[in-house]
């Protein structure tokens, strides 16, 4: 009976030895194995975006500090031109870029047309609602970025519709950025075009109220938080932003509702760095990437991470309605239109 004890006793330490063990490993081995797998990252990355600068150095700071190996080397512009310097690579046979990170999913829906864009199999989308990615996973968004009004706080006119920006009052006092620069003003004016209560024939009015279109969003808040302009559209979180910085800025969600871009991210079919690339991407759209957005000032996608201070409550948005594939059919028309409304 004690030798049968004793066997049972050993018997017992040799499980709980086997269990510690492999809690050992489920704690701390796993940790070293993900590092591992991080660390085995490196090479160069080539990066085409249209997100701002500081944005850009401030992401990559991020994505770095999980993939130390990883060089990225970045061209930014606005969308249009990101796409036109892609697209110019593309004909010459020798597109550069391993990752693609844009205003919207208009652009990105021609390039999947097109045949360019890498079906991501190992891209995670955990949090991320399904209305925010590609079906086929050739693109997937990264935020929420919204269009709306901005005002100096000091203008004694405080606009509250897109039909505002109409009134006399407002004559040579406005300005926005020009669709044939941004990616997101490119949906904007679409929007608007298709939207039966404003159409071509509110733009034709902003121009007649002498609306001035500078080539980008940092232009269009620098006009209005210094007073030359009165009022502006611009992106949510330029004005949000500023206002946290002090700025004499309001941002305003018109009453017939806010135009918005996802910035997705694409990896192009003929990236060289694929696996450093889906790194980047699932950065992005992790629980780390999104809730990192917010520091940025930025609306998450993943609904499980809260939007920054001081923002607007999710109730108070309002938003037009935007059919990705109508704007696709219209996009290069509309920017025609625009800059021979507009002059340029």
């Amino acid at each position: 009976m004690i030798h049968s004890g004793s066997t049972a006793s050993r018997f017992l330490l040799y499980v709980r030895s086997m269990l510690s063990w492999l809690t050992c490993a489920l704690l701390g081995f796993a940790p070293l194995a993900a590092q591992a797998q991080t660390s085995s990252l490196s090479g160069p990355l080539v990066l085409y975006t249209s997100q701002p600068e500081r944005d850009v150095k401030e992401t990559l700071a991020a994505f770095n500090k999980r993939y130390p190996n990883v060089k990225v080397e970045v061209f930014r512009s606005g969308t249009t031109e990101v796409i036109n310097r892609l697209r110019t690579e593309i004909v010459a046979g020798a597109p550069r870029p391993d990752v693609l990170l844009i205003a919207d999913s208009v652009s990105m829906e021609a390039l999947k047309g097109d045949g360019r864009l890498m079906r991501m199999r190992n891209l995670d989308t955990t949090g991320i609602p399904a209305a925010f990615f590609d079906p086929q996973r050739t693109y997937v968004g990264t935020k929420l970025i919204t269009t709306g009004i901005v005002y100096n706080s000091k203008s004694s006119f405080k606009p509250a519709s897109w039909a505002d920006l109409l009134n006399p009052a407002l004559k040579g006092h406005i300005v926005m950025p020009s669709p044939l620069y941004s990616g997101a003003a490119a949906i904007t004016v679409s929007t608007w075009s298709k939207a039966p209560e404003l159409g071509w024939k509110f733009i034709e009015g902003l121009k007649a109220n002498n609306a001035v279109a500078v080539q980008g969003n940092g232009a269009v808040l620098q006009q209005v938080a210094s007073g030359e302009k009165s009022v502006g559209i611009l992106v949510d979180f330029m004005a949000l932003n500023a206002k946290a910085k002090g700025s004499p800025v309001e941002f305003v969600i018109p009453r017939e509702g806010l135009t918005f871009v996802t910035e997705p991210v694409a990896i192009l079919n003929t990236a060289k760095n694929v696996a450093s690339a889906e790194a980047f991407v699932n950065f992005l759209v992790s629980r780390e990437g999104q809730e990192f957005s917010t520091t940025l000032g930025y609306l998450p996608l993943a609904s499980n991470v809260p939007p920054p201070k001081g923002y607007p409550a999710g109730k108070s948005f309002r938003f037009m309605k935007i059919d990705a594939d109508d704007i696709l059919k219209t996009a290069e028309d509309d920017k025609k239109r625009f800059s021979t409304i507009f002059g340029g």
